[in-house]
């Protein structure tokens, strides 16, 4: 990447204390906005698990009167945005609560567009009536949704990682009976704040039109004198796993689902890069990878068999994921934990490792060629704290790295003998 440097991302902090990042990219007439705060589902109570999922969902609901400016339900938002051709969306990862803004850069078209997602963000309605009608939907898709061996499988292997950490807190219809509006309005009002956002702009703008844009949609939240936030309070880490577990689940499936897995690492760990090749090599990649290559091509033992980081501001899960004949589970179980414990001791081949970077490295213009995606990347810059030059410089560390670097890796994270392992399928004994 030395000599095709991609446009450059600026950054600096508004009076109110956002953070701004942007990529001016002349070609297309549009912008993505993204805005980001410490408000994913780890900061929902135990007992309201979906708080923050819900809380996000309701922004897109309706937005109270203002001044000249009549109340809009959740069907006139939508055809309001769909004449401006633009979009306006909220939703809730684990660590981050997002806003994002899509519309063209046409003056007669992105100033009333912002004008509108700026009233979702700070006069939302927040309709009892509205949540009463989608707790009742959601309860029901969640019920549904325990008719399907994969969610079983997801479900137990959730508690099994992350026990009582945020991570592993499931949603159901109880934890959403606990949920009011009120709920909502005082999480919102406690996390969603300018002093904690962390934006992102990207699109056919300046830095003085990306200023304006981001401090107007932020004009109407609550600001803090001298942009000082109140601390948030502290979230605890994931403990590891001290010992290998299995739960055998039966279920009335042909096909049994196995996942098999650990506390991973934090998106800041040092050895992230190593441990993405890492993972690319052992079965991020599907067709091709080792695990593919040894428990289906040579053996036939799983229709699909793939491997995971998912890191965040804690450790995430680090998952391998096979489907398979339920006769053939713990056969499938035994040689994937073979292959595994064999990586885990003595990393990849040097063929191995040269493939898998001239797969990422050649990709890698995949993964920004499009406004969204660079938007996406930029992003994450922006919320993991990474370099500007994260992105100009990503591919020249990703052939640097090393066999002994990985091998290094991942014998200081993975533990193939504390891990925890569910099997959910016909024909399976607990």
């Amino acid at each position: 990447m030395a000599d095709e440097r991609l446009l450059p991302i600026e950054h600096w902090q508004q009076p109110s204390g956002a953070q701004v990042w942007l990529v001016t990219s002349p070609s297309l007439p549009m912008v993505d906005v993204q805005i980001d705060f410490d408000a994913g589902s780890r900061r929902d109570p135990a007992a309201q698990a979906g708080l923050a999922d819900a809380t996000a969902a309701m922004l897109t609901k309706g937005v109270l009167r203002h001044g000249q400016q009549p109340a809009l339900d959740e069907d006139q938002l939508g055809q309001a945005w769909a004449d401006l051709g633009a979009a306006f969306s909220a939703n809730a990862g684990n660590d981050r609560f997002s806003l994002s803004l899509r519309s063209l850069t046409e003056p007669a078209l992105l100033e009333p567009a912002t004008a509108l997602a700026a009233r979702q963000i700070s006069q939302s309605a927040w309709p009892a009536a509205v949540w009463q009608r989608d707790r009742e939907r959601w309860s029901a898709s969640l019920a549904e949704a325990q008719t399907r061996p994969g969610v079983i499988a997801s479900q137990a292997y959730q508690k099994a990682v992350y026990g009582t950490h945020p991570y592993g807190y499931l949603t159901t219809p109880q934890s959403l009976q606990h949920i009011q509006v009120q709920d909502m309005q005082r999480f919102y009002e406690q996390h969603v704040l300018p002093c904690r956002a962390k934006a992102t702009v990207v699109g056919q703008v300046d830095r003085a039109q990306a200023d304006r844009l981001v401090a107007t949609l932020l004009a109407g939240l609550p600001q803090t004198p001298g942009a000082a936030c109140p601390a948030l309070p502290a979230v605890p880490e994931v403990a590891p796993l001290q010992q290998a577990s299995e739960q055998k689940i039966p279920f009335p499936a042909e096909q049994a689902q196995v996942l098999i897995g650990q506390p991973g690492i934090r998106r800041d760990d040092p050895d992230f890069l190593p441990l993405l090749v890492a993972d690319h090599i052992l079965g991020g990649s599907g067709f091709g990878s080792r695990l593919m290559e040894e428990v289906r091509e040579k053996r036939g033992l799983v229709y699909g068999v793939y491997s995971s980081f998912n890191p965040g501001l804690h450790a995430g899960a680090f998952t391998i994921s096979l489907q398979t004949r339920a006769d053939q589970a713990d056969a499938a179980v035994a040689l994937v934990r073979q292959v595994l414990g064999d990586f885990v001791a003595n990393g990849p081949t040097d063929k191995e490792l040269q493939d898998a970077k001239a797969n990422l490295i050649g990709g890698f213009a995949l993964r920004i060629d499009s406004n969204a995606k660079l938007q996406g990347n930029v992003a994450n810059i922006a919320w993991n704290d990474l370099p500007l030059d994260y992105l100009d410089t990503w591919s020249d560390k990703v052939a640097a790295i090393s066999v002994e670097d990985i091998r290094r890796a991942v014998q200081k994270v993975l533990r193939p003998d504390a891990m925890a392992t569910v099997i959910v399928g016909s024909g399976v004994r607990p």
